[in-house]
This record gives structure tokens, sequence and C-alpha cells, in this order.
């Protein structure tokens, strides 16, 4: 009797102490798995904005695209307030644009000459979702173009064409200005950039005012409405693609309509940036531009902020904003503003 209650005691302490083993070890497995998940989330949840936003500054260059210049030029991010979870700055571009390749026209017809001097500049807010997996972002701002123009593409054409370049007094200064206002939301894999451009001044959107660029055509300074989106493929390399609407005001061959364009940007480092774009619409029909973007400063390096360097989300508070070109549609038929004076078809004797 004695034994077997001492076997049954036995029997019960050792059942006890297994059942008791199971719990501790799901529980420990639990919580070390929570700890390992949780990591990733805590490392970027446990930055400071304000160590990892700094000015940032450096060089960018494209080849001539449709309705845009050859460029290259100088650039900078300013943050102006850093928060706990966004960021208020000023993004400014300042670029020299170079003449059109030999027998190609970025604006249609008649090729542009260099050189002269572009400004872009945009204010924005972007802030971070509650987890930190998605940026948003809205800014607005302002852009300038002053542009020469040489001969044109066409050897006919060429015979009876009188470049403002030579007759200034016959032609009106070429300097075109816009607004612009664009949303973005960007997370580790995927980005959104809605976009607006809006010619304003002299040659501003519902004004009816053309430029005149030499005896025989004209030019207008498109208003610009599209949409872009991006996949990363790979950390360094996305894939983009987009549609825009552009809108003409020349009275005859207006370069309105939708237009496509898809996009290969690869990172060579976290600070060099190189990209391919190709688009298409009826009126410049296919075209394909590089560019080129090194940007350096930024956050602070340290054992904290040092695992930013490769976060998509984190690295979008600072990136510069895109879709700033003021782009430029040539046609025939010039005709004069209706508040101008017609001018002389022929220019004066030199």
């Amino acid at each position: 009797m004695q034994y077997s209650i001492r076997l049954s005691l036995s029997l019960a302490g050792t059942a006890a102490l297994a059942l008791a083993s199971i719990p501790l070890g799901i529980g420990s497995a639990a919580a070390q798995e929570a700890k390992t998940g949780n990591a990733a989330d805590l490392g970027v949840m446990s930055i400071s904005l304000k160590d990892a936003i700094q000015p940032n500054f450096g060089f960018q260059g494209a080849l001539q695209g449709a309705g845009t210049p050859n460029q290259a030029g100088i650039g900078g991010f300013i943050p102006l307030h850093v928060g706990n979870n966004s960021v208020t700055y000023v993004d400014v571009l300042v670029n020299a644009n170079f003449s059109d390749y030999n027998g190609l026209s970025s604006i249609g017809t008649t090729k542009v000459a260099g050189t002269t001097i572009s400004t872009s500049t945009r204010l924005g807010y972007r802030w971070l979702n509650k987890n930190r997996s998605w940026m948003f972002g809205v800014n607005a701002g302002y852009d300038s173009r002053p542009m020469n123009t040489g001969g044109t593409t066409d050897d006919i054409n060429d015979k009876f064409v009188t470049n403002c370049a030579i007759h200034s007094a016959n032609c009106e200064t070429l300097f075109f200005q816009q607004v612009a206002l664009n949303l973005e939301a960007k997370s580790d894999k995927i980005s959104a950039s809605a976009y607006g451009l809006v010619p304003v001044g002299r040659y501003g959107a519902g004004t009816g005012n053309v430029a005149r660029i030499n005896s025989r055509f004209s030019a207008d300074n498109l208003s610009t409405y599209g949409l872009d989106i991006g996949y990363k493929v790979k950390p360094n390399f996305q894939l983009s693609l987009g549609g825009y609407y552009q809108i003409d005001e020349k009275p005859d061959t207006p370069a309105t309509g939708f237009g496509i364009k898809t996009g290969l940007t690869y990172d060579i480092t976290n600070e060099l940036q190189a990209g391919v774009v190709y688009s298409y619409d009826e009126n410049f029909e296919s075209r394909i531009t590089g560019n080129l973007k090194w940007r350096f400063g930024g956050g602070n390096k340290n054992k904290k902020t040092e695992s930013l360097a490769v976060n998509p989300v984190i690295q979008a508070l600072s990136a510069t904003p895109e879709n700033r070109e003021v782009r430029v549609a040539n046609g025939v038929a010039y005709q004069p503003p209706p508040d101008s004076a017609t001018p002389s078809k022929q220019p004066p004797p030199r």
C-alpha cells in the first residue's frame, strides 16, 4: 500500500514537472520570437528624425527629352523643421540648359540653343504613418526657364526661317514660368506621385499667348498633369510606369493629348543614382532620356542612424521631388498675341 502511494506520488510529480516544462518552453520561445520579430520595427521607431534628416546638396543632369533640354546643375534639400514623425523642407535646383543634339529638336522642329539658366523651387511637407512603413507628402513650387533657339531640323524650312538670335528685335523674350503641385506616397516597395504643372506669366495657361521663336515658328509652355507608379524589384533597382496629359494653347498644330512614360532607376550607391526614361505621345512621339543625380550630406553617421541609410521610407523624407521641368512644344503658323502689334514678316536689313 505504501509502495503504491509512493509510486503514485512519484508519477504525479514527474507528470507535473513535465507539464510545467511545456508552457515554460513555449513562453520562452514566444518571447524570443516576439523579441526577434520586432527588432527591425523597434530599430526604425527608435530613430530620431532630427539625427537622420540633415541638409544635403549635390549635382544633377539629364539629356533632352519630350519638351525638355540637355541640362546639368546643382541642387540642395534644406529641412526647415523636423518633428517626431515629419519634416517641412525647401528644395532648390539651378540648371544650365544646353543646345539640342545636332539634327534633333527637343521641342519639335526648331532646335534649342544654349546656354540659359533655369530654376526650380519646392516647399513641401512629408510625414510617416504610425509604424513608419509609409511616407506621405505634398509639395508646391515655382519653375522658370529662359530659352534661346537656333535653326530648324528641316533644311528646307531653314532657308526661309529668320533666327531670333540674329534678329532679336523681331522676337519676343522667351521666358517660360510655371507653378507646380505634387502629392506623393512611398513604402519600401511601392511609390506613387501625382503632379500638375501649370504655366503662369506672359504665356500662362488660359492667356492664349504663345511665344515667337523665329520668323515662322511659335512655342508654348505646356500644362502637364500626370501620375507615376514605381515598384522596387530589388533594393537598388526600381521600375516605374506613368501617364500624363499635356495641354497646348497654340492655335495650330497643338500638342494637346495623352502620353505614357516608363523608366528604370538604379541606385549605384546611397548617394549616386542613374536612370533612363522612355516616353511617347503623338506630338513628341518616342523619346528616350537619361539622368544622373548625386547628393551628399544627410543624416549623422552613427550606430543609431546607420541602418537608415538603406531604409527607403526614411530616405524618402529627404529625397528631391520629381517632375520639375518646364516643358515646351513648338508649332508653325505664328500668330501674335491679341495685345501686341503684328510683327513684320521680313527681318530688317542689316
